[in-house]
């Protein structure tokens, strides 16, 4: 399942708010000397540098960024490199967006909308990549779908009964919850407007009411709180509608045993041997479904065109490949579509997706393996559970270890999301973390990036860390050609900014631990370090020890 962060703060805390009203929240410092020297940002930071925080250089801004611009400035500059094909296994790009169609993988051998399979790939009309889920958008997750199918062992049946029993209830909950938020916060947004006068006001306009009755007394506090959560009350009951839209979709796709969002494909999903199916349109099939076009900007939208954002690369061509649906990938799906990307010249293959069960690892697995027989790096986001994937109880697929304490391949790398904040705050609520299953943390909280329609937003998620690091891989693969999958993977480890702060994961104080423990190179990914190692690595100055963290 595609990794967004859906904010769910808003219901513990409101409804907290309606009986007794939410007091304060109590923020949880660090103090100074465990920062490693580096001192923290106390200003806000400004709309600009919301949009490009990413890009930031920890020691110039004390923003826990990429060090991109610096890289550009002081390394890249106007050298070229070699174009480098980044496949994105996603839920589609607008392909027509003003700051990506510039940069998509072409495939040259094939003819348009013919019909035919001109290169003889086994795909038809493949221009600019290929769609696995034909005409399909919204799924189940893999364990209903299990449980809808009888497929898996008996154990893994149960543990999906048992999972659905508990989830189904609450998304449902969480749903009536949200729509009646909404309703409350417009009620209040109404009545406030009418004693105001005017259509849109501040916070200060809001603390200046003098509240005459009781009913405009609990207005002022619910939309006091709310603040909490957004810079304007319109962005707030968006946010609330995006919740309302998410539960809804739990509750009438991802988690309703009776649905199969399969059927317009006309392929059986688990017979691997079925692959007569999609088409050669790996465009999102609607605008709400924009996680792809979001990703496929993070790592490459072009840039200084004077529009929109710059990307992570330039010289890249982005291929894509829609295998994620609204809900879980199909094993299938994946495997194939990381055999589609690998057997077209994709060097880097970005996969934001993944999910607690998976009937048919092996096929994934096996494609993988094929990637690094092929030289090809994959970069997997670690998920949006706020778990430690090092504990049994946290299975995350795919991954490159099959659970046991060895990798079985050396081409993919995971990784974490980080916040703009620096210290206590920097590793995302949200953010799965693993000692030795994370490899490193990159910026994925609140990322500015492209969306359908030439528009372009703010996402969040593990999803969105993966694509920076993409990019940092594309940038090395491009200006060090000679630098293998494997090797591209050790300098992103290697090359990252170490940190031993205190840091709290999970968005629980009580489970605040050291950055240099989550991960198992205990680093945040430079992108300005990781091109001056590779290029020390490609004139034979330093040896890349695999085993180093």
């Amino acid at each position: 399942m595609t990794f967004i962060r859906i904010q769910t703060s808003f219901v513990t805390c409101f409804l907290a708010l309606l009986l007794v009203g939410c007091g304060a929240t109590t923020l949880v410092s660090t103090p100074v000397e465990n920062i490693d020297k580096v001192p923290l940002k106390i200003s806000e930071l400004s709309e600009d540098q919301k949009k490009d925080w990413a890009h930031a250089d920890l020691i110039a801004d004390t923003v826990p960024g990429i060090s991109l611009n610096r890289a550009y400035n002081e390394i890249i500059k106007n050298k070229k490199g070699k174009t480098v094909v980044v496949a994105v296994v996603d839920s589609g790009i607008d392909l027509e967006h003003e700051d990506l169609d510039g940069v998509l993988w072409t495939n040259k051998d094939e003819q348009p909308n013919n019909g035919k399979d001109d290169d003889g790939n086994g795909y038809v009309d493949d221009i600019h990549g290929y769609n696995f889920l034909g005409e399909s958008y919204n799924e189940q997750l893999e364990y209903v779908r299990m449980l809808r199918l009888g497929i898996g062992d008996s154990a893994e049946r149960a543990k999906a009964r048992l999972k659905l029993d508990e989830e189904y209830p609450s998304a449902l909950q969480n749903k009536q919850q949200y729509e009646q938020i909404l309703q409350v916060v417009k009620n209040a947004d109404e009545a406030v407007k009418k004693e105001l006068g005017k259509d849109t006001y501040t916070k200060k306009d809001l603390v200046g009411i003098e509240a005459k009755t009781e009913q405009m007394q609990q207005h002022v506090a619910v939309l006091t709180q709310m603040f909490a959560y957004g810079d304007d009350i319109p962005s707030v009951l968006e946010e609330l509608t995006d919740g309302i839209d998410y539960f809804t979709d739990q509750v009438n796709y991802n988690l309703n045993k009776d649905f199969n969002g399969r059927e317009p494909v006309g392929d059986d999903p688990y017979n691997f041997s079925d692959r007569d199916y999609g088409n050669g349109n790996p465009k999102n099939q609607v605008d709400t479904e924009s996680h792809g076009t979001h990703v496929a900007g993070i790592i490459a939208a072009e840039r200084n065109n004077g529009v929109g954002i710059n990307g992570v690369a330039n010289n890249v061509k982005l291929m894509s490949l829609r295998a994620v649906p609204n809900g879980d990938e199909y094993d299938k799906d994946i495997a194939l579509a990381i055999r589609y990307a690998v057997d077209n010249g994709a060097k880097i293959i970005n996969c934001s997706f993944g999910k607690s069960f998976s009937p048919n690892p092996k096929w994934v697995y096996d494609a993988i393996k094929y990637a690094a027989l092929k030289d090809v790096l994959i970069v997997h986001a670690a998920g949006n559970d706020g778990s430690n994937l090092d504990q049994p109880e946290n299975p995350n697929y795919p991954n490159d270890h099959m659970f046991s304490d060895s990798e079985f391949s050396d081409n993919v790398i995971t990784v974490g999301a980080l916040t703009s904040s620096y210290g206590s705050k920097m590793v995302a609520s949200f953010s799965n973390y693993g000692n030795q299953n994370v490899d490193v943390f990159a910026p994925g909280s609140d990322i500015y990036s492209t969306m359908p329609n030439n528009e372009y937003d703010f996402q969040g998620g593990t999803s969105m860390a993966a694509p920076a690091v993409a990019g940092i891989a594309a940038l090395i693969r491009s200006h060090y050609p000679k630098l293998k999958a494997s090797q591209v993977k050790q300098v992103l480890m290697q090359s990252g900014l170490r940190s031993k702060a205190s840091v709290i994961v999970s968005g629980d104080a009580s489970q605040a631990t050291t950055f240099n423990q989550i991960s198992k190179s205990g680093k945040m990914v430079n992108a300005y370090n990781a091109l001056l190692l590779a290029e020390s690595i490609s004139k034979g100055k330093l040896t890349l020890n695999s085993n180093a963290k």
